[in-house]
């Protein structure tokens, strides 16, 4: 079990008493005492035999050694107080003492460990004789025997894995590590160390990192190794002697290594800080190294003479070697030396790894001195002719237990022929042996390995294969060793402090637990050749280690794979190998151990295998500069969106030749280098090629051709620049302030590359020293300068640079105080220029303030004057603020000189304006050139623009909107001689804009053009015309049926010549004029047509008419293909037997029906091609019934009426037409859903005939009700009251009374109030009519109107009826349904909002019908209806009244 021996004797095969302390062996001989009287407890409690206290011995000592299943995790050995110090080991109870108290040899140790295997088997079934005799012990000593027994059950079950030799090995462990030493001058100093460990390791010892021999300083070291105790002693000590010693030991289960430092102290001259105090020290680097170059394999030193004064005895400076800005230790491939007055580096044995730029830095008390050049290595000659060459820079990364990723980089040179892959070797510490890892080269620069042996140490190397062969190997990989993370870093770590004081404790065995579920599952990487799972281990999972099972299945699917059925892993990380590509996976992941497999992890999201890591974009335009006889400066333009990029390679040819070397065999992340080893006076062009894991870009377009010579005094006159000037602050915080300065006015023939800005404190007005502010130049014109202190004053000063050299420092700026500004208005505006002068117009552009104030700029002014004009002539060219940094100004007159300023403005104001322009003259130079917009006959736009002043250093820069076009996705620019030109790749919406050129070194010569969204349109259609002009078409190839079901194709051309040529194409198959084919052109109108009597099965496919006129063409083409092409052929075949089928008499339309606003039921037909003895006969359900067989009728319809239809009435109607020709026959299904959708037409007539519902008062209540046109028994409504259905009972009924459809309400109560509804139903939507119920402030008709009135012809009418409501109601009269207007016949009147009359002057026979009286208020509406009915007058009674009226008048007149 887990902590059976002390710490002191853990993993040592060789332990004997001698290395015992005398405290350790006191605190032993306790220790066995008291396990002595506590095995003679328990021999009296549990008659134990021999045999079990022997496997009790080797379940112990063993289990940890033998056990193929990981061990738990280490318990601490630590004994803390109660304030956390250490205050002593804390040694375990080993359950194996008896053994060792036993006092057996070594020869006797052995013998038993090797029957140690039966001995345990023997005891699993005699355990259980043994517990019948064993008595009732402490249930402490119950539960040890109850935990011994199932671990041998279970180790049992795995014996066999046990005695495997492997688990018996185990990496190299130090017990007692080397300690620190410092001594004396020819004194003697001795490191030891204990080193544990199976096979016994190896032991090294090693001096700054470089292997001491022995042998190479006879008395010098000498070395000592007995019973895994290892010594190095170092006689007579000097002090070269100082320096780290590190000791490895290594087997090969791994590697481990700790170190010690020696330092050797002088007795006679001790140079402390203090004795150097005062002393200055200058150092000077003479004689140095030069660029040098080398190749694979070879050695080479650099060395370096350096002076150091005052010279004093035996001061030794700090030397120290950088490549590439990493410092360098001693090792197998590099040496150092320092003999007093040179600094030397061997480079042992190159590589291209080696290549780089070397530093030597020289550091004394005072000050450091640096010296720089570049190595270069080339590629050792290829074993076959062809071959690439070795890859380089192989490390591995994420190493585990089993499995670790090896990465490295791609060569430059590849042979000719390009790289098919890679192969990976892997070779085990110890032995020579080197085995490849993939069967299949990789085109992948990182390959995940698998399959290691935990504990073992490994070193990797990778080769390269074209068509031609194999590459040497690369370098090889440090040694990398297969073991957990968490070991490692324990295993790097110092070890706890020893206290004198050892405390025993006592371990409870533990069961077997089920680990949970892994965490944090995820794809680590994915490439088209595997797939990488990481995941982190489970919190539950018991006290011994845990293994995983890595599960797939395929992405939609539920159908999980075991992937290592075999053997599970030990890392949690895991290559999947064989994944088809494209197809997507998901992944899971399960824990197990002796207890069981646990539950599964959650599965990650679907992963398409493929790689997901693009080669990147080849490099944009490459730049050289001049530089030295033998070296030209290469710059170019960063790869775009390139991933996880690795560098570039850089190619150089002499003109002519058209073979390219490479410049560089390691790859570099900048983008300028300088390429060494050029032949003076021969011209060069460059390409630049860019590298990822994925693999090598295209190499990008070659430079133009650059002759080698010196850059300085090669017959073109250069000088450093001369001062900047305008040093303006742009803003001010506590700590630091931005600064602002205006171009130097001669360049210095070359090109600024940047600035360097000063800076010096001013106290009381006297400055103090200047000190630098940036050390690296910058570019732009401004610059914070920071670490300054608040409410100090300052003054700055800037110098400019360009390849001649740093110029001249510029006057001192104003005194400037370093105080926060908190004014809530913006800075002023920087770096204004001014660009495009004409003789009226020019462009202005600047940039935005550094401090933006309270709140954000939000717009710009510009500001002019006159050059010589006062101040106060400042005015405004723009009233409304612009947003752009850029302004084009129109006011300018010829001839006049002006400045210009910029104010900025934010939500608070308008700032501080900023520094004015120098004068600029309005005036147009002679040559001045605009930019053209051209279009070629291939349709591609591009501005042009030519400048006849150019000077060798000048260069076209194009912008839009006044920023540099840096990205070539829409624009690509290519410059010849005077010219250069702005193509559009693919115009459209997002370049509309401002485009501008600019022309470097000159006197600002510079055009714009503004490209809009009516420029960009008329641009692209002259642009179309010319790409590809084509035969304009009237209209596109189209399809239409003739009669008999032929089937033609035509379009019509807007204009084509006699010349015109036509293909017919059918799936790419021409068609000639024939049988099945008939083809026209007609020239004139320039209709194309073919025509087919009919379509066939194979005649599916795709149909082209392709045109031709002289260069122009055209086609047009028509997919006749699945459910087109079938509906087009149906309708074809139907087309041909409608025509057959209207030879004789037919329907023209078939049998249907109609129903009428009265509900009456028509089925009709329309027939053609009929003559006299053409019949019809009409069938239902297959019985012929009487119908409409006259066919003399020019309409050419038939008709069979259905009157007041019933369910009687549905059933299968046809009608048969019939002569010597032929016959016809038509049918109508009107059963189930056909007679439903018959009925529901009808009711819906019924329904939009129904009035609107009215109210009537009656005796016995209220009654609603609605007059329908005609009323069918079939006929479903239903009445509603608030919305819900009415249950009808005695006192709320419905009926029908002829086409009255009513609802009676008897003695209604407050409750009856409401809306009221009538729902007609007619299958889809229905109909409904409502009315409002509203009590009694709804309006009403009292009483006292009639029901039925009968009078006789020329006497009056008059009916008078009571009407209540609130409010007071609105009286119509209504006769037959229509509102009667009141006149001299009728005359309505309405009094007191309470009575309403109704007057019929003289009655004659018209005024019979039916009346109404319809009263409405926003409550209700009510109506009353009565009948009068009008009886003639006889003759004899109008005689007779005639006299009677004759004698009233002449009695009247006689009495008068």
């Amino acid at each position: 079990m887990s902590g059976s021996i002390p710490f002191y004797q853990k993993q040592h095969r060789h332990y004997d008493r001698c290395y015992r302390s005398k405290e350790v062996e006191s605190a032993v001989s306790q220790y066995q005492s008291s396990s002595s009287s506590y095995a003679t407890r328990s021999r009296a409690s549990a008659s134990l035999g021999a045999s079990r206290g022997l496997s009790a011995s080797y379940s112990g000592l063993e289990e940890s050694r033998l056990s193929p299943i990981p061990k738990r995790a280490k318990p601490t050995y630590l004994a803390m107080d109660k304030e956390n110090q250490i205050i002593g080991y804390v040694v375990p109870i080993f359950r194996g003492s008896q053994e060792y108290a036993s006092g057996l040899s070594d020869t006797e140790e052995a013998r038993m460990k090797e029957s140690a295997g039966y001995m345990a088997r023997r005891n699993l079934f005699t355990s259980g004789l043994e517990m019948e005799r064993t008595e009732q012990t402490s249930r402490k000593v119950s539960v040890r025997h109850s935990a011994e027994h199932i671990s041998l059950s279970k180790r049992s079950e795995e014996y066999h894995k046990c005695m495997n030799e492997d688990s018996l090995m185990h990496a190299p462990e130090f017990v007692i590590k080397p300690r620190s030493h410092t001594v004396w001058e020819k004194q003697c100093v001795r490191l030891h160390c204990t080193v544990s460990g199976w096979p016994d390791p190896r032991v090294v010892w090693y001096k700054n990192n470089v292997t001491i021999d022995p042998m190479a300083h006879p008395g010098k070291y000498k070395l000592q190794s007995s019973y895994n105790v290892h010594s190095l002693e170092i006689d007579r000590c000097d002090f070269d002697d100082t320096a780290q010693y590190r000791v490895s030991a290594m087997n090969s289960r791994g590697e481990l290594s700790t170190f010690a430092s020696v330092v050797v102290k002088s007795m006679f001259i001790k140079y402390s800080s203090q004795s150097l105090y005062g002393i200055t020290f200058e150092t000077h680097i003479v004689d140095g190294f030069g660029v040098s170059f080398g190749r694979e394999g070879e050695t080479m030193s650099l060395g370096a003479m350096v002076i150091i004064s005052p010279n004093l005895a035996r001061y030794q400076p700090e030397v120290q070697w950088y490549r590439d800005d990493v410092l360098l230790q001693t090792s197998k491939w590099c040496q150092m030396h320092w003999s007093g007055d040179k600094a030397t580096l061997t480079l042992t044995h190159l590589n291209k790894e080696d290549e780089g730029l070397y530093t030597l830095r020289i550091t004394t008390k005072t000050k450091y001195e640096t010296y720089s050049a570049y190595v270069f290595v080339r590629d050792a000659d290829a074993e076959v002719e062809g071959a690439p060459g070795a890859p380089l820079d192989v490390t591995c990364q994420d190493a585990s237990k089993d499995y670790v990723i090896v990465t490295w980089k791609q060569p430059a040179v590849d042979g000719g022929n390009s790289i098919l892959g890679y192969f990976v070797d892997r070779c085990e510490v110890g032995t020579t042996h080197w085995s490849q890892c993939n069967d299949t080269p990789i085109k992948f620069a990182r390959f995940p390995v698998t399959g290691l042996v935990e504990g073992r140490s490994y070193t990797f190397r990778v080769r390269a294969v074209n068509k031609s062969g194999m590459s040497r190997p690369s370098r090889t990989s440090e040694v990398v060793a297969a073991m957990d993370p968490a070991d490692r870093t324990r295993m790097r770590g110092s070890s706890a402090p020893w206290t004198g004081q050892i405390i025993v404790t006592e371990e409870e065995p533990a069961e077997g637990v089920v680990p949970g579920r892994p965490k944090e599952l995820e794809v680590t990487e994915a490439t088209k050749n595997y797939v990488v799972l990481s995941w982190k281990a489970p919190g539950e999972r018991g006290h011994e280690g845990i293994m995983y099972y890595v599960e797939k299945c395929v992405s939609g699917t539920d159908s999980w794979q075991r992937v290592n059925t075999e053997i599970p892993v030990k890392s949690p990380r895991y290559a999947l190998f064989d994944l088809a590509e494209g197809k997507a996976y998901r992944f899971r992941v399960r824990c197990c151990n002796s207890a069981g497999v646990g539950e599964p992890s959650e599965a990650t999201e679907a992963t398409t295998v493929g790689d997901k890591l693009d080669i990147p974009s080849a490099p944009g335009r490459v730049v050289p500069t001049r530089n030295t006889d033998t070296s030209v400066v290469v710059s170019w333009e960063a790869s775009r969106n390139a991933k996880e990029l690795v560098g570039y390679y850089i190619e150089a040819s002499i003109v002519g030749s058209n073979t390219f070397e490479p410049c560089n065999n390691k790859p570099v992340k900048a983008t300028r280098f300088v390429c060494h080893g050029l032949v003076t006076g021969e011209s060069y062009v460059f390409r630049v090629k860019a590298l990822n894991a994925a693999g090598l870009s295209e190499c990008s377009q070659e430079s133009e051709a650059i002759k080698v010579k010196a850059a300085i005094g090669g017959g073109i006159p250069h000088a450093s620049p001369t001062p900047p000037y305008g040093i303006s602050v742009l803003e001010c915080v506590r700590d630091s302030m931005v600064l602002a300065w205006k171009q130097p006015t001669f360049i210095g023939g070359a090109d600024i590359t940047g600035y360097f800005v000063d800076y010096r404190e001013v106290i009381n007005g006297v400055p103090g020293k200047w000190h630098e502010a940036n050390v690296k130049a910058v570019s732009d014109r401004a610059y914070r300068v920071s670490d300054l202190k608040e409410n100090r004053k300052y003054q700055f000063q800037v110098r400019a640079a360009n390849m001649a050299g740093v110029g001249i420092p510029s006057l001192p700026s104003e005194t400037f105080i370093c105080e926060e500004w908190t004014i809530a208005v913006p800075g002023p505006p920087h770096d204004l220029q001014v660009t495009e002068v004409r003789a009226n117009t020019l462009v202005l552009l600047f940039k935005p303030p550094v401090y933006q104030g309270r709140d954000p700029v939000n717009g710009f002014y510009v500001d002019i004057k006159e050059a010589d004009a006062e101040e106060e002539a400042w005015r405004g060219v723009n009233e409304k603020a612009i947003s752009t940094n850029y302004m084009k100004i129109k006011i300018l007159k010829e001839g006049e000189t002006y400045v210009f300023r910029v104010r900025a403005q934010n939500k608070a104001g308008v700032g501080k304006a900023s520094e004015p322009t120098e004068p600029v003259l309005a005036e147009t130079k002679p040559g001045t050139t605009e930019i053209v917009v051209d279009i070629d006959d291939d349709g591609v736009i591009s501005m042009n623009f030519a400048c006849s002043n150019l000077t060798p250093d000048s260069k076209f820069v194009w912008s839009k909107n006044y920023k540099e076009i840096t990205d070539e996705t829409r624009i690509t620019v290519a410059t010849s001689g005077e010219k250069s030109k702005a193509i559009f790749n693919m115009p459209a919406e997002d370049d509309i804009g401002i485009y501008s050129c600019a022309v470097t070194h000159t006197n600002g010569e510079s055009s714009s053009y503004t490209l809009s969204a009516e420029e960009l349109k008329k641009l692209l259609e002259i642009s179309h015309d010319h790409k590809f002009p084509i035969i304009p078409l009237k209209t596109e190839l189209a399809v239409e049926l003739q009669e008999k079901g032929r089937v033609r194709f035509w379009l019509q051309a807007e204009k084509i010549s006699a010349n015109g040529k036509i293909e017919y194409v059918f799936n790419d198959n021409t068609l000639s004029q024939g049988e099945k084919y008939k083809m026209n052109f007609n020239k004139d109108t320039g209709v194309i047509e073919m025509i087919m009597e009919s379509l066939l099965q194979e005649d599916e496919g795709t149909f082209t008419f392709q045109l031709q006129d002289g260069k122009a063409t055209n086609q047009s083409s028509l997919v006749l293909i699945g459910e087109v092409f079938k509906g087009l052929q149906k309708e074809s075949e139907f087309m041909c037997k409608e025509w057959h089928r209207k030879q004789g008499p037919h329907f023209v339309e078939y049998l249907s029906y109609e129903v009428t606003p009265e509900c009456c039921v028509f089925l009709k037909c329309k027939v053609g091609n009929i003559k006299k003895e053409t019949v019809a006969l009409w069938y239902k359900d297959g019985r012929e019934v009487k119908g409409d067989g006259n066919l003399t009728f020019a309409e050419g319809v038939l008709n069979l009426e259905i009157a007041q239809i019933s369910k009687k009435d549905a059933g299968v109607y046809e009608i048969v037409m019939k002569d010597d020709r032929g016959k016809d026959t038509s049918t109508l299904n009107l059963t189930e859903q056909g007679f439903r959708d018959l009925m529901n037409e009808m009711f819906s007539h019924i329904a939009n005939s129904s009035t609107a519902l009215k109210i009537q008062s009656t005796e016995e209540g209220i009654r609603l009700y609605s007059f329908v046109s005609y009323y069918n028994e079939a006929l479903q409504v239903t009445w509603h009251h608030k919305d819900s259905a009415i249950a009808f009972t005695d006192r709320i009924k419905s009926g029908v009374v002829g086409e009255q459809l009513w609802l009676q309400i008897t003695e209604p109560t407050e409750k009856d109030k409401g809306k009221y509804a009538i729902e007609f139903h007619d299958g889809k939507g229905g109909l409904k009519r409502t009315v409002e119920l509203a009590g009694q402030d709804r309006a009403r008709v009292a009483g006292g109107l009639p029901d039925v009135v009968t009078i006789q012809e020329l006497k009056a009418l008059n009916l008078t009826c009571n009407i209540s409501g609130d409010p007071v109601p609105e009286v119509v009269w209504l006769k037959n349904e229509r509102e009667i207007v009141s006149d001299d016949h009728y005359i309505m009147k309405f009094e007191s909002g309470k009575y309403a009359s109704f007057t019929i002057t003289t009655v004659n026979t018209t005024d019979s019908g039916k009346y109404s009286i319809l009263v409405k208020n926003k409550y209700g509406t009510e109506s009353a209806d009565f009948t009068i009915n009008t009886s003639p007058i006889h003759l004899k009674t109008m005689q007779c009244q005639n006299k009677l009226t004759f004698r009233l008048k002449k009695v009247l007149n006689s009495s008068t």
